[in-house]
């Protein structure tokens, strides 16, 4: 054999060796990966992994489906700990939402963020403060002048005890002087119907959870808890858009919050796996079926992985301490 021929066909060979390599290395699920939504159905997070779900069904993005499995239990403690106490397993994901912080805050719950493999934050969610459109409040500062003028009882509507919503509701209550009762539900789709039907007066539903029944003139958004108005133009009513929502500080509150909506893994997974949901969210975020859901839900599409996502969660979390202490929310008072 010449010479020549065969320094060629070492070369292939070693570039045949090299592409094996490198395939082997490229890990995919062997099985159905579990998607925990530490929360109720019909609300913000369930609508969510629902949505990513379908997005990886349709557009082909793994062989391997998703199955989306709700465990709500104990404010969301039953699926952290359910992921928690899998390790190493890399067909399992979890949604987050701040219940990750709030939870384990106000239940003493063995459970920390840093418990699990942190792989992406996916958006932030906005809150916004509903009434029922037969009200007669067409701006925050309108109902907060009904709340302190008295004589009636008004109560928020929200999602479970010492969370996000109850939070709010709290810092609403101190940055206002007013007077509010809270009434929990099981989710954000419940909080909505509730408010809808007049058993609360309003809530501070997530857009996504109350877009529908504000389409359908059933309710009224009065201001964001953000601190700027949000970007979205198209229009969801005949006459208004999300951008059109004023801001809460421009109705005289003070006070901004956004929710985390993040992907989680069990502790003890390998970086190639974490690597792999990462590449699978950059997909999906890529598919119509996400664009059309973050303009639904007027959603910050802020995105984070690794070391940069770790110090959000450090500084979030301890937001989240400072909060609940002051509004005695923790588990110690």
């Amino acid at each position: 054999m010449q010479p020549k021929r065969m320094l060629l066909m070492g070369t292939m060979l070693a570039a045949g060796i090299a592409l094996t390599v490198g395939q082997a290395a490229a890990w995919e699920p062997e099985k159905p990966v579990e998607f925990i939504v530490p929360a109720g159905t019909g609300g913000g997070a369930d609508q969510m992994a629902r949505m990513i779900q379908g997005a990886v069904q349709k557009n082909e993005l793994m062989a391997q489906p998703v199955v989306v499995i709700n465990k709500s239990g104990g404010a969301g403690a039953e699926g952290f700990l359910d992921v928690k106490g899998d390790e190493g397993n890399p067909h399992k994901i979890i949604i987050t939402l701040s219940n990750l912080f709030t939870t384990p805050l106000a239940t003493g719950v063995p459970f920390n963020w840093k418990d699990l493999t942190p792989v992406a934050m996916l958006a932030l969610d906005e809150f916004i403060l509903w009434v029922d459109a037969d009200e007669p409040y067409q701006t925050a500062q309108d109902y907060l002048e009904a709340i302190k003028a008295g004589g009636t009882k008004f109560n928020m509507g929200g999602t479970g005890s010492k969370q996000e919503d109850q939070i709010i509701t709290a810092a609403l209550q101190k940055a206002t002087g007013t007077e509010l009762g809270y009434v929990p539900f099981k989710g954000g789709g419940d909080v909505a119907v509730q408010l809808v039907g007049g058993h609360v007066n309003s809530s501070v539903n997530n857009p996504v959870e109350a877009v529908a029944h504000w389409r359908s003139g059933d309710l009224r958004p009065l201001c964001v808890f953000d601190g700027q108005r949000l970007s979205y133009s198209d229009k969801i009513t005949d006459s208004q858009s999300w951008a059109d929502v004023p801001t809460c500080k421009e109705s005289g509150i003070d006070f901004e919050y956004l929710m985390l909506r993040g992907i989680f893994m069990p502790p003890g997974v390998e970086q190639e796996q974490v690597d792999f949901y990462i590449g699978l969210m950059q997909k999906v975020r890529e598919t119509p079926e996400w664009q059309e859901f973050m303009k639904k839900g007027a959603f910050n599409t802020t995105f984070m992985t690794g070391d940069e996502f770790k110090a959000w969660l450090t500084k979030t979390e301890e937001l989240h301490r400072g909060l609940m202490e002051e509004a005695g929310f923790l588990a110690s008072n």
